[in-house]
């Protein structure tokens, strides 16, 4: 029998004993091939990186398989959760084929994930309909269009946002049974329908929702009767109105969630006869419940942000010939010249039909050498079929 036993020890160490930002510089080295000397000076700049890194912030793991109570196997790992700005290369020196280069950098400490260069790549994303459980509450100040305008606003909010890549597909819903969404799934948790919508829109997330209820706190508020007019125009009755919103967000390869949140607020519908015109209409807007729906679309489209910024960037692989390989993402995602990714082989099994398929590291990286605005295509070190990379594979950054 084996057994794993793991052991984190946190390790913080800081030039200036906090967790300010501080300058400190860090000497990397590499070794010159093919008098390839710009490959080189690239290495030895990520080795100096890593070494400024683990001078301002280590965290040391080590990770024990027993077997029948013998060690045998043992690891260590040494990471860091900086970052680094303003990084200059203030001295570089050559001693036949070794490449010593030392960089000088503003270190500051990393967030509560590690998106490394994928924070710089614009990942695709597609927004799909937000259906209504109970279309009914939605007749008082005629806003039941909701579920396809939510979702516009949604979408047209973080298109302008500038980090993500935003298709929309607002006349979609995903789920068939909206009462019991999101847990109307497959066993795995995974929405099988969102890999097909995914993979028809060219997207690596879909985000997705339900909104619950947008009835009002006390229906016999809004009669016709002189009395019921009256309290409304003094105040005297209640005329408050509540939102509440199931927002996922799933990733288009497997199905499987990546976040999901409920949103709510209450607030004072006020709008006048016939003065709203729809969800997200002028007059809609200007009623305090408006408002507080729009307070709330920001905190969902940050939620967003923040989710999505944890997660590497994904594309897929759309030919390969010989030891060139042609991407489905390109300038607009931010992909550049000389920009590397790791590929990684889909692997499906018989006995397993319908299954999300496996990623399977090939161990090869792509370089990027042409770039268009919606594909790039790059070079590998080997032949593709060597290392069986084909259609539909798919290449990562972190």
């Amino acid at each position: 029998m084996k057994l794993a036993i793991s052991v984190v020890t946190a390790l913080l160490v800081f030039a200036c004993g906090g967790a300010q930002a501080v300058v400190l510089e860090g000497v990397g080295h590499a070794t010159i091939y093919n008098d390839d000397v710009d490959s080189a000076r690239q290495e030895a700049k990520k080795a100096a990186l890593r070494d400024v890194s683990l001078q301002y912030e280590a965290r040391i793991s080590s990770r024990d398989t027993m077997e029948n109570g013998v060690v045998t196997e043992s690891r260590l790992q040494v990471a860091s959760s900086a970052r680094a700005k303003s990084v200059e290369v203030v001295d570089e020196y050559r001693r036949g084929n070794l490449l010593r280069v030392t960089v000088r950098a503003d270190m500051s400490a990393g967030g509560q994930c590690q998106a490394g260069d994928a924070a710089e790549l614009r990942k695709r994303v597609a927004v799909t309909g937000f259906p209504m459980v109970y279309p009914d509450q939605a007749r008082i100040g005629r806003i039941g269009d909701a579920g396809e305008v939510l979702p516009q606003l949604l979408q047209a909010d973080l298109q302008s946002g500038g980090q993500l890549q935003v298709f929309g597909a607002t006349t979609q819903r995903l789920f068939d049974d909206l009462l019991n969404a999101p847990t109307h799934q497959k066993f795995n948790n995974r929405l099988s329908n969102v890999i097909q919508v995914a993979r028809e829109l060219g997207v690596q997330f879909v985000v997705t929702g339900v909104i619950r209820d947008v009835g009002v706190s006390d229906p016999d508020a809004w009669g016709s009767s002189v009395i019921d007019r009256l309290q409304r125009g003094i105040g005297a009755a209640n005329q408050n109105r509540r939102f509440v919103v199931d927002m996922m967000v799933y990733d288009g390869f497997s199905g499987a969630p990546v976040y999901q949140e409920r949103f709510s607020a209450e607030a004072r519908w006020n709008a006048g006869p016939g003065s709203s015109d729809g969800f997200g209409s002028a007059g809609f807007r200007e009623t305090e419940y408006g408002q507080a729906v729009a307070g709330l679309m920001n905190n969902m489209v940050s939620a967003v942000n923040d989710a999505l910024a944890c997660q590497p960037f994904i594309t897929r692989v759309t030919r390969v010939d010989g030891n060139k390989v042609t991407l489905d993402s390109g300038a607009t995602a931010g992909l550049r010249p000389g920009d590397e990714l790791k590929l990684y082989r889909s692997a499906s099994f018989f006995d397993s039909p319908g299954a999300t398929p496996e990623l399977v590291d090939s161990r090869a990286t792509m370089t990027v050498n042409n770039v268009h605005p919606d594909f790039s295509n790059g070079s590998i070190p080997v032949f593709g079929g060597l290392i069986n990379i084909q259609r539909d594979d798919v290449a990562i950054v972190w």
